[in-house]
């Protein structure tokens, strides 16, 4: 019977047999990982690309596997999430909208800020925000990820999600509202 310890010894000795046994063992899961990452924002090339890209770590690398911190599916996993991450982030990078555009192109941004000077408010505030803040808001009503999604990529708990958009969407609020304010009292 194969374990991981002897799957790892055939990869080092350079077993290409034993490769594409792993290959066909973990493609699935390995593509469930990659995919959940990279939903809205690659292709189904990128997907494959992520997945290959494990393989070729694991051909390259057998020996960073260690069966005492976890099982072999468990490594691939991890280093499945983080290509997927990383690729999402280069895709994001690439394809960086400006904040007007985003705001342009929402419906959840165009039910909130419904002039032109409500958006500019919106957009000033957005712009206040820390990084994690405008990546959740961004995530959240502009590529519409769920919670749980993005609890997958930025790698914490989905409840933990769910409360930071809370308390993002309520400093926008404040902020917006604070706006108003200092508008209407410079007016006076």
């Amino acid at each position: 019977m194969l374990n991981d310890k002897k799957i790892i010894s055939a990869i080092i000795n350079r077993d290409e047999q034993m490769l594409a046994f792993v290959v066909q063992k973990y493609s699935k899961l390995l593509w469930k990982i990659a995919a959940s990452i990279l939903v809205n924002a690659a292709s189904v090339q990128d997907v494959e690309e992520c997945v290959a890209d494990v393989f070729i770590h694991l051909w390259q690398y057998p020996e960073k596997y260690d069966s005492d911190k976890g099982r072999l599916s468990a490594w691939l996993s991890v280093i499945a999430r983080s290509k997927a991450t990383d690729r999402y982030r280069q895709i994001i990078r690439k394809r960086e909208l400006p904040i007007e555009e985003i705001i342009a192109e929402s419906p959840v941004y165009a039910e909130i800020a419904t002039t032109d000077a409500e958006c500019e408010k919106l957009l000033s505030c957005i712009g206040e925000l820390d990084g994690i803040e405008k990546e959740l808001i961004t995530r959240r009503y502009y590529y519409e990820q769920k919670p749980a999604e993005i609890a997958v990529v930025l790698d914490i708990p989905k409840k933990q999600v769910e409360n930071k958009l809370y308390y993002v969407r309520q400093k926008l609020k404040k902020r917006m509202e604070n706006q108003e304010g200092e508008v209407s009292h410079e007016k006076i």
